[in-house]
């Protein structure tokens, strides 16, 4: 049973501890089509399989859908966001993602979504799906900026040289317990209903919820990571569970973004959102003892 001491937020208590999330480097890509519809279906492939760098090769997912007036070329646009531990790893999921994803999609455009950050922090972009063009490529300067005019059978497809970087943090989580799979379920959908409305984050896993939340190491020595025991509610008789008494389903969510302050905006606005939900018991967060990641998201402050 958890003894950690709790905070209340309209009359759901909030247990006193910190989620805590890792340093990543990230980018944003801009998608764009001829229709909405066709951006959709883009996104929705390029971020496929894009859940966990734990056996995925980024975390990726939905920004936020973009106007023809908020987009690069005047029709309709997603912004994308995608993490990993690494730039060399993160170009390579971008380029395969981006190539075997949006290349392939019909009347798509790719541009990067963060400023030139400099030679040493650009990833490959069109630089490197150009090849793809077997020499009837052709170069294109847009400003100061260099793109890409791939010829394929449904005409051209653009795409910028290259994408820049940041410095991200990815692993902002909640944990929430409620009495059923059906409250729990839909406390978590309302929270991420208004947690995507948070620019500059993403939220990952399927629909931004997770139902298998996991612990670091495994009975099994290959795996790195297993079932968080402790918050499975049929395992409450056979481990040391973390549940209050009466849960009956556990929900996580979890938040990347650009910054510190952009992740705990959105915990602080999911938070908000679950305290007033029905057959919520308890929200609480995930962490490893504060020894595996810089960044620390007390939910006192969030309350606060």
């Amino acid at each position: 049973m958890n003894t950690q001491s709790e905070l209340i937020l309209n009359d759901v208590p909030v247990c006193d501890t910190f989620a805590e999330a890792f340093t990543t480097v990230g980018t944003r890509i801009i998608v764009t089509a001829l229709t909405e519809s066709w951006v959709r279906i883009a996104a929705a492939e390029v971020c496929g399989y894009a859940t966990s760098v734990i056996a995925c090769d980024a975390e990726a997912g939905i920004e936020k859908y973009l106007t023809s007036n908020e987009s690069p070329d005047g029709r309709p646009g997603v912004s994308l966001m995608m993490f990993a531990f690494s730039r060399s790893a993160l170009e390579k999921a971008v380029i395969n993602r981006v190539g075997q994803c949006i290349l392939t999609c019909p009347t798509t455009a790719c541009y990067s979504g963060v400023p030139d950050s400099g030679k040493d922090k650009n990833i490959a972009l069109g630089n490197q799906l150009r090849f793809f063009g077997d020499g009837f490529q052709v170069s294109k300067k847009w400003d100061n900026r260099r793109l890409w005019r791939i010829p394929v059978m449904d005409g051209e497809f653009v795409c910028e040289d290259q994408a820049g970087t940041f410095k991200g943090v990815a692993g902002g989580n909640l944990l929430i317990c409620a009495t059923d799979q059906k409250s729990g379920l839909l406390a978590a959908e309302a929270a991420v209903s208004s947690m995507q409305k948070i620019e500059k984050t993403i939220l990952p896993f399927p629909g931004g919820i997770v139902r298998s939340g996991s612990k670091v190491g495994s009975r099994y020595s290959k795996l790195k990571a297993s079932t968080n025991d402790a918050y499975c509610p049929t395992l409450r008789a056979q481990t040391n569970s973390d549940l209050p008494e009466g849960t009956g389903c556990v929900y996580e969510i979890v938040i990347d973004g650009d910054s510190f302050d952009a992740v705990q905006q959105s915990m602080q606005t999911g938070l908000k959102t679950v305290c007033q939900q029905p057959g919520v018991l308890q929200i609480t967060a995930g962490n490893y003892g504060g020894k595996l990641g810089k960044h620390h998201f007390h939910l006192r402050d969030l309350i606060e």
